[in-house]
């Protein structure tokens, strides 16, 4: 029988996110049900609520970084058991039958190690295979020169992975405080973006660049720092269009713009082991459901170190 379940919904673009409910249909044969514990709160997810990306269909109910507890399994599942810590992504579903379809396979439910803090570990859902997808379709590794634009939610997980790739990491930001929050990440060097010696002095460096800022900025600058036939990589998605880009930039130097997504589910299960493997979690500020409004509005001045996660035993009260 259909279920009841209590969230928090946005109902058009300007409204604040409310409480409400939604019906849950029963576990088929191949869902695994899960009590949510733990959920990121990402940049994506104002974008969404707020429709500036044109695509929101009302009521929305935002939120793709979940950790939680199996509660139920359809009969044909194998994978999970009553009580295992699961987590699912940005990827709930697929037609099955294209070639990328074809490519995972239950099926998009994925595994948590349970030495993982799980609310520390629910931004890797999003963030974290995010920045791990290019630095690993890109083979960095061992000596690799890496640059991470950015400190935020995904910037400081693309200096953790990056780092323990094997990476010598460069951060570039524009906020001097937080140069020491970086090189304990694994950041090796600190350039502050806005200061045109710093630039000047690491111009030409780096063999991957990982620009995870969704803010207007120059990128046209941040091209100079890759050494010949370096790539940069955009990550962050922004709510309008870049300033534009110099293609001079890329031609001397043969140098290359590109883009990354999230990542497959194969993947995703690969940089959660990872991850594992590594210690590595997102640094989190723990909040209430109820403050989500407030939380949405803080991440738009930057004030949160690095990611806000819902305590979702908040949402029962």
């Amino acid at each position: 029988m259909p279920s009841a379940t209590r969230a928090f919904a946005a109902t058009g673009p300007t409204t604040p996110l409310g409480a409400t409910s939604v019906s849950r249909r029963d576990p088929l044969a191949s869902d695994v049900e899960i009590e949510i514990l733990f959920c990121g709160v990402c940049h994506s997810d104002l974008h969404q609520a707020r429709n500036e990306w044109n695509n929101t269909v009302y009521p929305c109910v935002p939120g793709h970084e979940i950790v939680g507890r199996v509660t139920r399994t359809g009969a044909s599942v194998s994978k999970f058991k009553k009580g295992d810590i699961a987590a699912v992504g940005c990827l709930v579903d697929s037609c099955r039958e294209c070639p990328s379809c074809r490519e995972v396979t239950e099926e998009f439910v994925l595994r948590i190690d349970p030495k993982l803090d799980p609310a520390g570990a629910a931004p890797l859902l999003c963030a974290g295979i995010t920045t791990y997808s290019p630095l690993r379709e890109w083979d960095i590794n061992k000596g690799s020169r890496v640059g991470v634009v950015g400190l935020g939610g995904l910037g400081h997980m693309g200096v953790k992975i990056a780092h323990a790739l094997g990476a010598h990491v460069t951060l570039y930001t524009t906020s001097a405080n937080k140069a020491e929050d970086a090189k304990r990440m694994g950041a090796s060097d600190v350039v502050i973006s806005k200061d045109p010696a710093q630039m000047a002095r690491n111009a030409g460096k780096q063999d991957f660049i990982l620009n995870t800022v969704s803010a207007p900025h120059d990128i046209n600058a941040m091209l100079g720092q890759l050494r010949r036939d370096g790539t940069m990589c955009m990550v962050g998605a922004p709510d309008k269009p870049h300033p534009p880009v110099d293609v001079f930039g890329m031609i001397f130097g043969r140098r290359r713009m590109s883009g990354s997504l999230i990542g497959g589910i194969k993947e995703t299960q690969e940089m959660l082991d990872f991850c594992a493997k590594h210690n590595i979690v997102s640094d989190i500020e723990i909040i209430p459901i109820q403050k989500i409004n407030e939380a949405y509005e803080r991440m738009l001045k930057s004030d949160v170190k690095y990611r806000f996660v819902i305590d979702m035993a908040s949402l029962k009260g």
